[in-house]
């Protein structure tokens, strides 16, 4: 699809069912790197980066069905350790294969990681953690590849200084099999993050969140198979949310994750905006008068998702007064707001 043609004026009506969770199920896909048994994901969303994952797990020796949002991950070929340029430069996420695939081969070869282009993100803090654990790691700037051993990863104290939600989920990824214990400090408290420790404790890993911002993972002997399902997309929610208040609608949201939204929810408090849990995984989001000009700071879990803020910025051009959005993530997160102004939207730097 090449072109999306909207004509408008017109409110949102009717039911929606939030797919599964991008941001967890990159990361499940690459789990499934530590085990040779069958590892069975459901709820998984039909889109081009799981797609592209799945190439890059297929260059890797395994094998993937995909059908009805179940996806089955097998080992049928022999393991491969290098991801090809082709492939792992479209999605940054395939940079998260170095861990497992130094734990469990003890070397890995990889591209510069590519993907969205929202600002600088750079793997420097993961290269040192996993240098950290024992990994000799370079970057060849002329093949654009990071090649990277290890005799046998071992557990290490891990402190980020910024934290970091990849960084993160790669150190778990490395320790799971690691000798020894690792111990992972400003940890991100992500709720994407805490879905990746329960997939992978349900394939017999050692992992405690001891304190907010404190992982300590126990490395074992090896890992088996499972069957998970990935959590609803609360970004999508949230963005069907902002959507349906901008043109005075009114929305259900199916498989909502009201319970981890909650700086989006106190938000919609503060502008006016209405919204109502009707069960456990229903909530209403609903027009109900002029929403009013409100001033948010994106910040790191439970503070308001640097992915919630365009969203959030479209349907504020629709508030009385002046609105202020703080960006502290991302430097290059407004690269929209162009098109907005040339749609006649009122919005400076």
């Amino acid at each position: 699809m090449d072109t999306l043609i909207v004509n408008g004026p017109t409110s949102l009506h009717g039911t929606f069912r939030v797919a599964g969770a991008k941001n967890v199920a990159l990361k499940a896909l690459v789990a499934s790197l530590l085990t040779d048994e069958t590892v069975t994901l459901t709820n998984v969303p039909d889109i081009r980066d799981v797609r592209l994952m799945i190439e890059v797990l297929e260059h890797l020796g395994s094998t993937v069905s995909f059908a009805l949002s179940t996806l089955r991950i097998e080992k049928k070929g022999e393991n491969s350790y290098t991801v090809p340029l082709d492939v792992g430069a479209r999605l940054r996420t395939s940079s998260m294969v170095l861990g497992p695939l130094l734990a469990r081969f003890g070397h890995a070869t990889i591209p510069n990681p590519g993907g969205c282009r929202i600002g600088a993100r750079p793997i420097g803090r993961h290269i040192e953690g996993l240098e950290a654990m024992g990994a000799h790691i370079s970057y060849d700037s002329g093949d654009g590849f990071f090649h990277a051993t290890a005799e046998k990863l071992h557990g290490a104290p891990i402190v980020f200084e910024k934290n970091t939600h990849t960084g993160t989920e790669t150190m778990i990824l490395a320790a799971v099999l690691a000798d020894g214990q690792t111990t992972i400090d400003n940890a991100a408290e992500e709720v994407e993050v805490d879905e990746l420790i329960a997939l992978l404790v349900s394939m017999g890993a050692d992992i405690k969140r001891t304190t907010a911002r404190t992982i300590v993972v126990t490395g074992v002997a090896t890992l088996h198979g499972t069957t998970f399902r990935i959590m609803s997309d609360r970004n999508e929610e949230v963005t069907l949310a902002c959507a349906a208040i901008a043109s005075k609608g009114d929305i259900i949201i199916e498989e909502s994750s009201f319970e981890t939204i909650g700086a989006f929810l106190d938000a919609l408090a503060h502008v006016g905006a209405g919204f109502e849990r009707l069960s456990d995984t229903v909530t209403r989001y609903f027009y109900k008068g002029p929403i009013t000009a409100y001033d948010v700071t994106t910040l790191p879990h439970p503070g308001f998702m640097t992915d919630w803020q365009s969203p959030w910025s479209v349907m504020m051009t629709q508030a009385t007064g002046v609105s202020i959005m703080h960006e502290t993530v991302f430097e290059n997160r407004f690269a929209y707001v162009a098109e907005l102004q040339k749609m006649g939207a009122n919005i400076e730097f």
